[in-house]
Order: C-alpha cells, then structure tokens, then sequence
C-alpha cells in the first residue's frame, strides 16, 4: 500500500474504522487513482493528436496557397 493510501487507512483506523473496511476503503481510493492516472494519460495521448492534427492541417493550407498562387 502505498504511503497515501496508508495514511488514508490509518486515519480511519484512528476513527475507529474496523480493519477490514479501513482496508476496503484504501484499496477503492488506490483503484480510482489508478483510473485517474489512466485518463490522464489518454488526455495527454489526445491533446498530441490534435497538435498534429492543427500543425498538418495548417502546412496542407499552406502548401495548397502555394500552388494556388503559382497557377494565375
């Protein structure tokens, strides 16, 4: 368990929590944290998509002027 989660799991103990929910509780908060740090990581996934996405639309634009402009 990892310090936070111990601390979370000592604080219910010192509030007279039974051992088993203290521990019930910890591992749930650990599963949602670990969820938490799984969407970050698609967001951070998703915002270099879209990065790439804008920076190849703009050079695409911008080569289209070119040749636009070459042909009158």
């Amino acid at each position: 368990m990892s310090l936070m989660f111990g601390k979370l799991y000592n604080a219910l103990k010192s509030a007279g929590v039974s051992e088993e929910a203290a521990e019930a509780a910890a591992a749930e908060v650990a599963g949602y944290e670990n969820r938490l740090g799984k969407i970050e990581t698609d967001v951070a996934v998703v915002k270099w998509m879209a990065g790439t996405n804008i920076a190849l639309t703009l050079l695409s634009l911008g080569l289209l002027y070119q040749v636009l402009t070459r042909l009158h």
